[in-house]
C-alpha cells in the first residue's frame, strides 16, 4: 500500500536547482517542494487542480526580491512563480504548475494604523478581519466587505480587486488603495501612488524597468481614450484587471495602481500597503423580506433602494434551506419565520448603517411603512427587522456561509464556481436571471443563487459531478452561453471574482485593445513568468492563455479513485477549497492545529486533500484501502508484526512513501471536530484520520503512546484503587523521563483521591442496576437520571462528578450513576477502530438496557459524550447507539422545576468557555447553559474563545506540546489571566480544565460546581 513517486524529471530538476540557487542567496522564508505541500496547494475554492513544483513561504519583502532576481537570471527564465493569498479564488487565479508564493504565512504583520488620518500600512500576508479586529478599538474598519473575510488576504483582495456586499456605498478594493509597494520580476522595489504630472514626468525618463512600464501605460491613456470609455463599461462592479479606465483617476494623477489591483499576480509581487479606511458605523438594522418567488424577489430590489440602503443582498430557497441544516442557523432562525403557507423561495436583505439612531430607525420605519401598504399586492410574504449590530453580525454571519453551503448539496452533482460572479446593471438583473435560469433549465441542472442585487452580481452554481466525464463538458457550454448573455445585457461574465483561468473570454472582450494589455504584460513580465495564462500574455515567443476545458480539475482526479475507495473516506472527498478552515480569528474554534502551526497541511482543506491524493496513488499501485482494511481487522497482531518491522526499519533508512507524509498531518490534528461541525461542506478530520490510521498502522509499527492512550479506560478502573501509588509513579522524575523519551508523554495527570463508588455510597446515590432500579417508587422515578461516567471526569476529576450529584439532589432529582464501561473515544481517535467498534456494541449494550426504562442517560464532559451521537452512529448497526444528553440539554428542559428553586441560590454572573466539541458539533447546547443558569436566577456570558489546545491527550503527547501552549496562548490565556474574570470562569470540559490547571496553574469550576456554590 505504498504510494510512492517517479524520479525527478528534468522539469523538476530545473525548478529543484531554482530553489537551491534561492536558499544559497540567503533566502530567509520556507522552502518546500515536498508532495504534501504541493498537494495542498494544488487547489484553490475553483473546479481545476495543478500540481505545483514546490511552495515558497517568503519571511520579508527582500525575500521577494530575492525570487524576482533570480528569476530574472536567463538560466531560469523558464521557471514560473504565482503569488497566493487565502487560496480562495474561485477561477484558479493562484494556481500555477511551478513554484507557489504564500505570503500569508510570515508576511502578515499591520506596520501602522494611523487613527486620525485613517489609514492603514499592512503586509500582504494580513487577512481582513484581522486587520479589522486591529481597527475596532478605533472605531474604523476596511472595506469592502467580504465573504471570505476571515480568511482572505488583503494582498489577494488587491490582486482579484475584491468587492462585496455593500459595494455601492463603498466601492471595491482599489478604491481604498492609497499605495503599493510591490516587487517588479528585475528585483526592483517600487513604491506605487498617484501622481501629478510634475512627479510623473521624471519617471518617465527613467532608462529601466520603471520608466518603461511607465511610458507604456501613459501612452496607452492618452492616445486610446475613446476606445477604453466604449469597452469598459459603466458597472458598480467595472472591470478588474489591468484597468485601462482608471489609469488617471478623477484629478487626472497617473495611478500605477489602477493596473496592479486586478492584476492577479501576473505583474509583480504585492509586498506592503496603505489603505484608506473608515468609520464603523454606530448602528446597523436589516429588514429581511420574504418572497413566493426568486424572481420577486430580484424585481423588487429595485424599489427597496429608493430607501437608500446600505446594501441589499439576495438569497433563494436553496441557500436558505441548507443554512436551516447548518450549525449557524440556531443563531438566525428567529428573523426567517415561515409566515405564509407560501414556502419562501427567496430573501432580500435590505441593511441600514449609521452613526444617528433616530435617522436610522426612520430610514427602517419608512421602508417597513412601504412593505405594509404594498403587502395586498402579495408579491412578499411578510418581513422581519432585526436591529443592532450584534444581530445584524449574526444574520450577515449566514449569508456569508452560503457560498460554502452550496457546495454542501447531497449526491455527487455538487453546485460549483465557474460562471457565479457574472455583473449586469441592476436594472437588467430580473430579466438576465430569467435567460440565465433558463439556460440551466435547459440543461436540467439544478442550482442555487445569492448576491448583490444592489450592484447587479448574482452568484449562480450549476450543480455538475465532475468525476463524470458526460458531465464535465457542461463547464463550456454553460459559460459560453453565459458569456453571451452577459453580452446581451451589457454586463461582463468577470464581476467579483476575478478573470483567472476564464481569462480566455478576454481577447474577444477586448477587441483591439488587448493587444495594449498584451504589451502592458510584456513590460512588466518579458517572459511570462508572472502567473502565466491569465490575463493577458506577452505577444512574443506564442504565449496563450489558458482555457476552462484544458486545465485539469479535482473531477478528473477524483474519477481515478474507486468509488468503494470515495465512499469510505467521504468524509473529506467534497471538500470544495472554501477554505473556511483557515479561519484567522484565534477566538473561533475553527482548526487550532492550523492556527498553531499556520502550516496549510495542518488545515481540514489539507487533510482532506492528502487524503484524495493518498487514494489516487494507492489505486495507481492497484492497492484497495477498503481491503486492505478487512484484511487487517482479519489479521492478529503476530502475522503483522515482522512485516511491520521490516517496513519500519525501512522508513528509518529513509525509504520515501507518501503516506509518511499524510501521517505527518493527520496525527497533527487535536480531533476536536470542530471541522465536523463549522465546515460548510461537514469535512470530518477526526473520522479521516482514524481511517487512515488504522491502515497506516497495518503496515507500521505504532508509537507506545498509542497503546498508552488507548488502553487508558480499561484499566483506569484498578490504577484508582491505589491512586497514591499511580501518582507517586507519574510524580516521580525518571518515569516522567522514561515516559517523554519512550512513550511519548509527558505531566500525566494526578488520579483523583477520591472514590467514587464511596463517595457515591455516602450520599445515597446509587448504580444504575436492575436491583435499583425496580427499587425506584413512581414519583423517584418520574425525576430520576441515570448520568453516564466517562474515564477522565470520573477518574481523574471525580470531585466534578460527585459535587454534580449533590446538585441534582439538591434542586429535587433522583440521580443515578451508571456502571462504568470504557467509552472507546480514545481508541477511535488513535485509528484502533477493530477494538472500538467492539467497544462501542458493549457500552451500547449496556445503555440500551438502562434507557429502556425510560429514565434519561445524560453525560459529563461534552467530547466523550458527543461521541454517542456520531461516532457510535457511524460504526454501530442503524437504531443502536444508545441516546445520551449533555447535561444542559436535559436540564434545560426542566427549567420549571429549576425555577422553582431559584430561591435557593444567591444571584450571580459568570462567563462560560464551551468546549470546543460541543459548541460546533451542538450549538445549542451552549445557549442551553444559559438557560439553566437563568431558570436559577443567575447569569451566564458565553465567551468565544478558541481551542483550549489539549483535546484529549493531544497536548500531553511530547509530540505536540508546543503546539499545544501555542494554541492556548492564542486566546485562552488571555482571558483566564484577565483579572477581570477572576472567580467568574467556569468551562464544561475535562480537558480544558486539565489544561488551565497545567498552563496557568488555575483550577476552573464545572458549571454545575458553580450553581452547587450558589446554594444558601
Amino acid at each position: 500500500m505504498i504510494p510512492r513517486l517517479a524520479e525527478v524529471s528534468p522539469l523538476q530538476s530545473d525548478y529543484l536547482a531554482f530553489l537551491d540557487a534561492l536558499k544559497a542567496q540567503g533566502f530567509e522564508g520556507d522552502v518546500n517542494p515536498d508532495y504534501a505541500n504541493r498537494t495542498v496547494l494544488a487547489t484553490d475554492n475553483s473546479i481545476y487542480q495543478v500540481m505545483p513544483q514546490g511552495v515558497l513561504y517568503p519571511a520579508s519583502t527582500a525575500d521577494l526580491q530575492r525570487i524576482a532576481q533570480l528569476l530574472n537570471q536567463p538560466r531560469f527564465h523558464k521557471v514560473k512563480v504565482s503569488p497566493r493569498g487565502g487560496g480562495t479564488g474561485t477561477n484558479g487565479q493562484s494556481l500555477n504548475d511551478g513554484l507557489l508564493v504564500d505570503v500569508s504565512k510570515h508576511m502578515n504583520q499591520i506596520i501602522e494604523i494611523n487613527a486620525a488620518e485613517r489609514w492603514v500600512r499592512v503586509q500582504a500576508g494580513v487577512v481582513k478581519d484581522q486587520l479589522n479586529a486591529a481597527l475596532k478599538p478605533y472605531g474604523l474598519f476596511f472595506a469592502p466587505e467580504l465573504s471570505t473575510s476571515n480568511r482572505a488576504t488583503i494582498g489577494g483582495m488587491i490582486n482579484t480587486d475584491a468587492s462585496g456586499q455593500g459595494s455601492v456605498r463603498y466601492g471595491k478594493t482599489r478604491d481604498h488603495v492609497l499605495e503599493l509597494h510591490s516587487v517588479l520580476l528585475d528585483g526592483t522595489l517600487w513604491h506605487s501612488s498617484p501622481l501629478a504630472q510634475e512627479q510623473l514626468e521624471p519617471i518617465l525618463q527613467r532608462q529601466d524597468r520603471v520608466g518603461e512600464i511607465h511610458r507604456l501605460a501613459d501612452s496607452i491613456q492618452r492616445t486610446r481614450q475613446e476606445e477604453i470609455s466604449a469597452t469598459f463599461p459603466k458597472l458598480n462592479r467595472c472591470l478588474t484587471g489591468y484597468d485601462l479606465a482608471h489609469i488617471r483617476d478623477e484629478q487626472q494623477r497617473f495611478d500605477l495602481n489602477a493596473l496592479l489591483c486586478g492584476s492577479e499576480g501576473t505583474l509583480a509581487f504585492i509586498t506592503e500597503a496603505k489603505l484608506n479606511v473608515l468609520p464603523i458605523p454606530k448602528y446597523s438594522a436589516l429588514v429581511n423580506v420574504q418572497y413566493g418567488s426568486f424572481n420577486a424577489a430580484l424585481r423588487d430590489a429595485q424599489g427597496l433602494m429608493r430607501g437608500n440602503p446600505t446594501s441589499i443582498e439576495t438569497v433563494d430557497s436553496k441557500v436558505l434551506n441548507l443554512a436551516m441544516q447548518d450549525i449557524i442557523w440556531h443563531s438566525v432562525a428567529q428573523w426567517f419565520p415561515q409566515t405564509s403557507e407560501t414556502p419562501i423561495q427567496g430573501i432580500n436583505l435590505v441593511e441600514f448603517t449609521g452613526d444617528d439612531e433616530a435617522i436610522l430607525a426612520e430610514e427602517v420605519n419608512r421602508l417597513t411603512a412601504q412593505l405594509d401598504a404594498e403587502a395586498s399586492g402579495g408579491v412578499r410574504l411578510g418581513y422581519t427587522v432585526a436591529m443592532g449590530n450584534d444581530n445584524v453580525k449574526q444574520i450577515w454571519g449566514m449569508r456569508k456561509k452560503s457560498v460554502g453551503l452550496l457546495g454542501n448539496a447531497q449526491g455527487e452533482r455538487r453546485p460549483i464556481p465557474f460562471v457565479e460572479d457574472t455583473a449586469v446593471p441592476p436594472e437588467n438583473l430580473a430579466d438576465y436571471i430569467l435567460e440565465f435560469r433558463a439556460l440551466l433549465d435547459s440543461h436540467g441542472l439544478q442550482y442555487g443563487m445569492f448576491g448583490h442585487v444592489d450592484a447587479g452580481v448574482l452568484h449562480v452554481r450549476p450543480a455538475i459531478d465532475m468525476k463524470d466525464p458526460e458531465q464535465e463538458p457542461l463547464v463550456r457550454i454553460i459559460s459560453d452561453g453565459v458569456v453571451a448573455l452577459t453580452q446581451k445585457y451589457k454586463g461582463l461574465i468577470w464581476g467579483e471574482h476575478g478573470k483567472g483561468v476564464r481569462s480566455e473570454y478576454g481577447p474577444a472582450f477586448f477587441g483591439d485593445l488587448y493587444a495594449y494589455l498584451q504589451e502592458l504584460k510584456g513590460t512588466f513580465d518579458p517572459y511570462n513568468q508572472l502567473n502565466p495564462g491569465k490575463i493577458a500574455t506577452p505577444a512574443k515567443d506564442g504565449a496563450t492563455l489558458l482555457k476552462i476545458d484544458e486545465v485539469p480539475t479535482r473531477g478528473q482526479f477524483d474519477r481515478t479513485i474507486p468509488v468503494a475507495s470515495r465512499l469510505k473516506f467521504e468524509e473529506g472527498m467534497h471538500c470544495n477549497g472554501n477554505g473556511a478552515c483557515f479561519n484567522f480569528d484565534p477566538d473561533d474554534a475553527m482548526c487550532p492545529s492550523w492556527k498553531g502551526t499556520r502550516q496549510r497541511i495542518h488545515s481540514p482543506k489539507g487533510r482532506s486533500s492528502l487524503i484524495r491524493e493518498w487514494l489516487r496513488l494507492m489505486q495507481k499501485e492497484h492497492a484497495d484501502p477498503v481491503q486492505l482494511a478487512k484484511e487487517q481487522r482479519q489479521s492478529s497482531a503476530v502475522q503483522t508484526f515482522i512485516p511491520k518491522v521490516r517496513n519500519t526499519l525501512a522508513k528509518r533508512r529513509g525509504e520515501y512513501d507518501f503516506s509518511h507524509e499524510v501521517h505527518e498531518a493527520m496525527v497533527g490534528c487535536l480531533a476536536c471536530k470542530s471541522c465536523a461541525g463549522q465546515c460548510p461542506i461537514k469535512v470530518n478530520v477526526p473520522e479521516l484520520r482514524s481511517q487512515f490510521l488504522e491502515l497506516y498502522y497495518g503496515r507500521y509499527l505504532r508509537p507506545l503512546k498509542d497503546y498508552f492512550i488507548g488502553t487508558l479506560e480499561f484499566v483506569i478502573p484498578y490504577l484508582a484503587r491505589t491512586p497514591w501509588l499511580y501518582n507517586s509513579l507519574m510524580g516521580n522524575g525518571l518515569t516522567r523521563k522514561a515516559l517523554q523519551k519512550y512513550a511519548g508523554m509527558v505531566d500525566s495527570p494526578q488520579l483523583s483521591d477520591i472514590r467514587l463508588d464511596r463517595a457515591m455510597a455516602s450520599m445515597g446515590v446509587p448504580f444504575a442496576t436492575q436491583e435499583s432500579l425496580q427499587a425506584l417508587t413512581a414519583d423517584q422515578r418520574s425525576n430520576a437520571v441515570i448520568i453516564v461516567q466517562d474515564a477522565f471526569t470520573s477518574y481523574f476529576d471525580t470531585q466534578v462528578v460527585t459535587d454534580i450529584l449533590a446538585l441534582l439532589s439538591r434542586l429535587g432529582f433522583q440521580p443515578m450513576v451508571a456502571p462504568f464501561r470504557a467509552n472507546g473515544k480514545p481508541l477511535h481517535v488513535h485509528g484502533f477502530l477493530k477494538q472500538f467498534t467492539r467497544t462501542a456494541e458493549r457500552q451500547a449494550q449496556l445503555l440500551n438496557t438502562l434507557a429502556a426504562t425510560g429514565i434519561p442517560l445524560v453525560g459529563i464532559d461534552p467530547s466523550m459524550t458527543l461521541t454517542y451521537r456520531s461516532e457510535y452512529k457511524k460504526y454501530l448497526a442503524a437504531g443502536q447507539a444508545p441516546q445520551v444528553q449533555l447535561l444542559q440539554e436535559w436540564l434545560a428542559e426542566h427549567a420549571t422545576t429549576l425555577q422553582s428553586k431559584a430561591d435557593c441560590l444567591r444571584q450571580g454572573s459568570f462567563k462560560l468557555l464551551a468546549h470546543c466539541t460541543e459548541k460546533t458539533n451542538a450549538a445549542p447546547s451552549v445557549s442551553a447553559w444559559q438557560k439553566v443558569f437563568a431558570a436559577l436566577g443567575q447569569e451566564l456570558a458565553v465567551i468565544n474563545t478558541g481551542c483550549c489546545g489539549m483535546s484529549g491527550t493531544y497536548g500531553h503527547e511530547t509530540a505536540n506540546l508546543d503546539t499545544s501552549k501555542t494554541i492556548y496562548g492564542q486566546s485562552w490565556a488571555k482571558v483566564v489571566n484577565d483579572p477581570a474574570n477572576r472567580g467568574k470562569l467556569t468551562a464544561t470540559g475535562y480537558s480544558c480544565r486539565s489544561q488551565v490547571k497545567r498552563m496557568d496553574d488555575q483550577q476552573l469550576p464545572h458549571p454545575l460546581q458553580i450553581l452547587l456554590q450558589q446554594i444558601h
